[in-house]
Protein backbone atom coordinates (compact mmCIF):
# COMPACT_ATOMS: atom_id res chain seq x y z
CA UNK A 1 0.00 0.00 0.00
CA UNK A 2 3.05 2.28 0.73
CA UNK A 3 4.49 2.09 -2.21
CA UNK A 4 0.93 2.20 -4.16
CA UNK A 5 0.62 6.00 -2.27
CA UNK A 6 4.03 6.90 -3.65
CA UNK A 7 3.15 6.67 -7.22
CA UNK A 8 -0.07 8.21 -6.21
CA UNK A 9 2.14 10.87 -5.37
CA UNK A 10 4.22 11.34 -8.12
CA UNK A 11 2.24 13.64 -11.27
CA UNK A 12 3.19 11.04 -13.70
CA UNK A 13 1.02 8.64 -12.08
CA UNK A 14 -1.81 10.71 -10.52
CA UNK A 15 -4.83 10.20 -12.68
CA UNK A 16 -4.68 6.12 -12.66
CA UNK A 17 -6.54 4.28 -11.10
CA UNK A 18 -5.94 2.09 -7.76
CA UNK A 19 -6.38 -0.98 -10.04
CA UNK A 20 -3.55 0.24 -11.68
CA UNK A 21 -1.69 1.96 -9.18
CA UNK A 22 -1.24 -1.37 -7.66
CA UNK A 23 -0.44 -3.29 -10.55
CA UNK A 24 2.94 -0.66 -11.20
CA UNK A 25 3.50 -0.81 -7.26
CA UNK A 26 4.23 -4.24 -7.44
CA UNK A 27 6.48 -3.90 -9.85
CA UNK A 28 8.81 -1.32 -8.26
CA UNK A 29 12.16 -1.64 -6.28
CA UNK A 30 13.53 0.81 -3.92
CA UNK A 31 16.94 2.74 -4.54
CA UNK A 32 18.47 4.71 -2.61
CA UNK A 33 21.74 7.14 -3.63
CA UNK A 34 24.16 8.62 -1.85
CA UNK A 35 25.33 12.54 -2.08
CA UNK A 36 27.00 13.17 -5.92
CA UNK A 37 26.12 9.41 -6.76
CA UNK A 38 24.43 9.21 -10.68
CA UNK A 39 21.26 7.89 -10.36
CA UNK A 40 21.25 7.90 -14.56
CA UNK A 41 24.21 9.03 -17.05
CA UNK A 42 23.93 10.86 -20.59
CA UNK A 43 24.17 8.55 -23.15
CA UNK A 44 23.93 5.15 -21.56
CA UNK A 45 20.42 3.13 -21.81
CA UNK A 46 17.87 4.03 -19.39
CA UNK A 47 16.80 0.97 -17.23
CA UNK A 48 13.27 3.09 -16.14
CA UNK A 49 11.82 5.57 -14.51
CA UNK A 50 12.35 6.73 -10.82
CA UNK A 51 9.96 8.23 -8.89
CA UNK A 52 11.83 10.33 -6.17
CA UNK A 53 10.57 9.62 -2.73
CA UNK A 54 12.87 11.99 -0.29
CA UNK A 55 16.05 13.65 -1.39
CA UNK A 56 16.84 15.79 -4.32
CA UNK A 57 18.54 14.95 -7.61
CA UNK A 58 19.75 17.54 -10.52
CA UNK A 59 19.61 17.04 -14.30
CA UNK A 60 22.98 18.01 -15.76
CA UNK A 61 23.09 18.70 -19.59
CA UNK A 62 26.63 18.34 -21.42
CA UNK A 63 26.76 19.75 -24.81
CA UNK A 64 28.55 17.71 -27.46
CA UNK A 65 32.07 20.28 -26.84
CA UNK A 66 31.77 19.42 -22.93
CA UNK A 67 29.61 22.16 -21.48
CA UNK A 68 27.49 21.02 -18.63
CA UNK A 69 24.15 23.01 -18.36
CA UNK A 70 21.96 22.26 -15.07
CA UNK A 71 18.81 21.57 -16.36
CA UNK A 72 16.56 20.70 -13.44
CA UNK A 73 16.02 20.00 -9.70
CA UNK A 74 13.90 17.30 -8.58
CA UNK A 75 12.52 16.39 -5.20
CA UNK A 76 10.15 14.21 -3.85
CA UNK A 77 7.20 13.21 -5.55
CA UNK A 78 8.85 13.95 -8.89
CA UNK A 79 10.09 11.79 -11.81
CA UNK A 80 12.98 11.15 -13.93
CA UNK A 81 13.48 8.35 -16.90
CA UNK A 82 10.38 8.61 -18.56
CA UNK A 83 11.22 9.72 -22.28
CA UNK A 84 13.85 6.53 -22.42
CA UNK A 85 10.93 4.64 -21.06
CA UNK A 86 9.30 5.79 -23.96
CA UNK A 87 11.50 6.14 -26.77
CA UNK A 88 14.02 3.45 -26.43
CA UNK A 89 17.03 5.86 -27.05
CA UNK A 90 19.74 6.42 -24.56
CA UNK A 91 19.47 9.24 -21.78
CA UNK A 92 19.47 12.37 -22.82
CA UNK A 93 21.00 14.17 -18.96
CA UNK A 94 22.57 13.11 -16.54
CA UNK A 95 21.29 12.69 -12.74
CA UNK A 96 23.19 13.60 -9.48
CA UNK A 97 21.99 12.87 -5.87
CA UNK A 98 22.06 16.70 -4.73
CA UNK A 99 21.80 14.62 -1.02
CA UNK A 100 21.25 11.33 -0.19
CA UNK A 101 17.89 10.22 -2.57
CA UNK A 102 15.70 7.40 -1.97
CA UNK A 103 13.66 6.70 -5.27
CA UNK A 104 10.94 3.81 -6.24
CA UNK A 105 12.53 2.28 -9.72
CA UNK A 106 10.07 1.17 -11.99
CA UNK A 107 11.94 -0.27 -15.35
CA UNK A 108 11.22 -0.24 -18.69
CA UNK A 109 10.22 -3.65 -19.05
CA UNK A 110 7.45 -3.64 -16.29
CA UNK A 111 6.43 -0.40 -17.29
CA UNK A 112 5.80 -1.14 -21.28
CA UNK A 113 4.51 -4.48 -20.77
CA UNK A 114 1.67 -2.59 -18.07
CA UNK A 115 1.10 -0.47 -21.23
CA UNK A 116 0.74 -3.13 -23.59
CA UNK A 117 -1.92 -4.62 -21.21
CA UNK A 118 -3.60 -1.97 -20.38
CA UNK A 119 -3.75 1.24 -23.25
CA UNK A 120 -5.24 3.65 -20.97
CA UNK A 121 -2.38 3.89 -18.79
CA UNK A 122 -0.26 5.15 -21.50
CA UNK A 123 -3.41 7.69 -22.40
CA UNK A 124 -2.59 9.08 -18.40
CA UNK A 125 0.97 9.29 -18.20
CA UNK A 126 1.47 10.74 -22.27
CA UNK A 127 0.08 14.12 -21.22
CA UNK A 128 2.56 14.75 -18.15
CA UNK A 129 5.58 13.38 -20.64
CA UNK A 130 4.56 15.47 -22.97
CA UNK A 131 4.05 18.73 -20.79
CA UNK A 132 7.40 17.91 -19.02
CA UNK A 133 9.42 17.68 -22.43
CA UNK A 134 7.62 21.36 -23.43
CA UNK A 135 8.79 23.07 -20.05
CA UNK A 136 12.28 21.43 -20.73
CA UNK A 137 12.68 22.51 -24.67
CA UNK A 138 11.77 25.75 -23.39
CA UNK A 139 14.30 26.14 -20.44
CA UNK A 140 16.26 24.93 -23.10
CA UNK A 141 15.95 27.46 -25.54
CA UNK A 142 16.17 30.06 -22.64
CA UNK A 143 19.52 29.30 -22.12
CA UNK A 144 20.59 29.72 -25.68
CA UNK A 145 19.55 33.21 -25.38
CA UNK A 146 21.70 34.29 -22.58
Amino acid sequence: MEREKMLKGAELFSGLSERYLKQLASSCRERTFAKGELLVKQGEPGVGIFIIISGKVKVVKETSIGEKFDIAVHGPGEFIGEMTVLDGAPRSASVVAEEETKCLLLTSWDFNAAMKTHPEIALEVLPVVVRRFRETNNKLLEMGRM
